[in-house]
């Protein structure tokens, strides 16, 4: 059973133990970080849960499929598995399908209600032509009341079976799992629908199944604690299974979202943040056009550990990439050369050997070098330094006035509604609201701008607490923090929630002088030889989010950062299980759970960090995000 040992707001358990288990965080350099577990179990029993799914159905049978299920999918379980299993055509949800000759129809889907009403409709047309057909829906990650309360309105509830295929987890890396839930941030964070925290807890019941079990949890934030309570409630109901097995994760630490917009509202410099706001990195593959591939075609490219080029400069500051490729580039012309000279015997060797991997390892570097020159001419038309300079400015709390015309300037200019959006949050959240009168001013201009259908995407930037006013953000928070007081049980929780999302105060400020998340120096930061985690964003700004991690387990909790906290609007917690085995190893293995989304950079700084200090992260995340997808989440003006 868990113990715990801190944190507001958890309730007090028995004493915790007094032994002193391995550091998390060892003193830097101390020593090579441990390997990541394997991931490619998860894969396996997400392939055979659905294969034994569409067996059930036996005999020939179309398939429907959800467009975001479609990536996933593929990294599961590709069409020849599909065909092995019975499955003749393969339709996409929302498409009408074309006559079908098949008795079979069955949907893998994702529970939503316009899904619902799309198969009613099918089933429906199939009655009204007297067509006879079986129809079964798998919903993934799990079904939802909801969506059967829909059918039995639609009155095809008796027609159908359905299923669940717990596909909670998708490797997308040797340290990255992702979810791929990116309608969570807004579900929650917005609408406060807490209906995929379910979701959450039963992925990290498995993890802790296979992986754990876990020894110490850490968290921060609501739906981080609602979570890790769920977990552990499933963990009791299913009597530990991973108890008595050897760990190879020992800690875990969950964080919300919306304890650090910062970090996701600034510009990614790091190589593979880049790629990502450029060319949108969908389920760890991207898209690369023809104006990197020099061809008519566009390549699609898998982004992983396994690019050999890619896993070097992945994490490296963008102004250092040019520099390593031109360098891999005469080191691969270098091993071709050596072609020369050889004898029939060598060349023979070299060819089965090694020219394979050369030639590969050449069209990768072709590609990543294209993506680099295609990433400097978009920036370089969007004035990519001014931008940086004014977010930096706005980071530091100097020349606001200034940053605001920049804003203004863009705004006017219209250079993108997103990029003007993004821009005013990260003023309003860093200034810890804007004074009513840059409100109402930058509103109207950005209105007159990009057009009226945007007044509802402010509403919810003000609901979430992205751009607020000062004055309105003061008094919502004095009424929050009463009610907080009077609301303490689990089911009077939205309520308190409904005042967190309604102008909460970010207090970035105060955050980032407790923690000092801006470097202080003397002269320029050196890219090169990166000091700390300040290098993904040009040595300007310590991400909140990866600095609280590095504490909390320095720490090994949240004594001494009570302050912190209290800022951050509380709800942490620090917990230890007794009945964990302890193992060194697996102590410095590190799960952090991002609930509403990790960008990259937030990736790279803790790569950077746990080199440092010998320890390994693993990163499980609801979804992959960066600045644009928050500000899209937020929209409701749709092009």
């Amino acid at each position: 059973m868990a113990q715990r040992t801190s944190g507001a707001g958890v309730p007090a358990g028995p004493r915790p133990r007094v032994d002193v288990p391995v550091a998390v965080m060892a003193s830097p350099g101390s020593r090579d970080a441990p390997e990541a577990p394997d991931f490619g179990i998860l894969k396996r029993l997400a392939r055979d849960q659905l294969i034994y799914l569409l067996e059930q159905l036996p005999g020939k049978k179309d398939l429907f499929i959800e467009a975001d299920l479609m990536s996933p999918l593929d990294r599961i379980a590709n069409v020849s598995i599909l065909k092995q299993h019975d499955v003749d055509k393969l339709y996409k949800v929302e498409t009408r399908p074309a006559p079908s000759s098949s008795d079979q129809f069955c949907f893998l889907v994702r529970p939503r209600i316009r899904t619902m009403r799309y198969i009613a409709d099918i089933i429906n047309a199939d009655k009204m032509s007297g067509r006879s057909r079986k129809y079964k829906i798998i919903f993934s990650p799990q079904k939802f009341y909801a969506c059967e309360m829909v059918l039995e309105e639609e009155g095809v509830f008796g027609d159908v079976t359905c299923d669940e295929w717990s596909f909670y987890l998708l490797p997308l890396d040797e340290d990255i799992i992702s979810m791929e839930l990116p309608e969570f941030f807004r579900d929650y964070f917005l609408e406060g629908d807490h209906r995929w925290i379910n979701s959450i807890a039963r992925a990290l019941q498995l993890l802790n199944s296979l992986y754990g079990p876990f020894s110490r949890a850490y968290g921060i934030g609501r739906c981080a604690k609602m979570s890790y309570e769920l977990w552990r409630d499933l963990e009791e109901e299913s009597e530990g299974d991973g108890q008595g097995r050897k760990p190879e994760i020992g800690n875990v630490f969950l964080m919300d979202r919306d304890t650090d917009y910062v970090t996701a509202l600034c510009s990614q410099v790091v190589y593979e943040g880049l790629v990502d706001d450029t060319f949108r990195i969908k389920c760890g593959s991207v898209d690369f056009g023809p104006d990197v591939t020099s061809s008519d075609k566009s390549i699609k490219v898998l982004l992983n550990a396994q690019d050999k080029v890619f896993s070097q400069i992945r994490n490296e500051h963008f102004s250092r990439v040019f520099g390593f490729l031109s360098q891999k580039s005469r080191t691969l012309q270098a091993q071709y050369d050596r072609r020369r000279g050889m004898d029939i015997k060598q060349m023979k060797n070299f060819v089965s050997q090694e020219l394979k991997g050369l030639k590969q390892e050449h069209r990768l570097l072709s590609l990543h070098i294209g993506a680099c020159e295609s990433i400097m001419k978009k920036k370089t038309k969007q004035d990519f330094q001014e931008m940086i300079k004014a977010e930096h400015s706005l980071l530091e709390g100097f020349d606001i006035r200034e940053s605001t015309s920049f804003i203004e300037e863009h705004i006017d200019r219209q250079v993108s509604p997103i990029e003007s959006l993004r821009l005013m949050c990260l003023l309003s959240i860093t200034e810890n609201g804007l004074v009513p009168k840059d409100y109402r001013s930058l509103k109207t201009q950005y209105l007159q701008s990009y057009g009226p259908e945007h007044l509802l995407t402010f509403h919810n930037l003000k609901r979430i607490g992205l751009l607020t006013e000062q004055a309105a953000g003061d008094t919502l928070t004095a009424v929050e923090s009463r009610v907080s007081k009077l609301v303490t049980d689990r089911a009077a929780g939205k309520i308190t929630d409904a005042f967190n999302s309604l102008a909460r105060k970010s207090n970035f400020r105060a955050i980032s002088k407790k923690l000092g998340l801006i470097p202080r120096l003397d002269g320029e930061y050196d890219l090169k030889l990166p000091r700390d985690m300040a290098y993904v964003f040009s040595g300007a700004y310590v991400p909140l989010s990866c600095k609280l991690i590095e504490q909390v387990l320095e720490r090994r909790g949240w004594q001494g950062l009570e302050e912190v906290v209290r800022l951050l609007n509380g709800h942490e917690f620090s917990v230890s299980d007794s009945a964990a085995e302890d193992s060194a190893e697996a102590q410095r293995v590190v799960l952090a759970v991002f609930l509403g989304g990790c960008t990259f950079s937030e990736m790279a700084a803790l790569r950077f960090l746990g080199k440092e200090r010998g320890c390994k992260f693993i990163f499980l995340t609801t979804a992959i995000t960066n600045s644009a997808r928050v500000m899209e989440a937020m929209t409701e003006a749709r092009a």
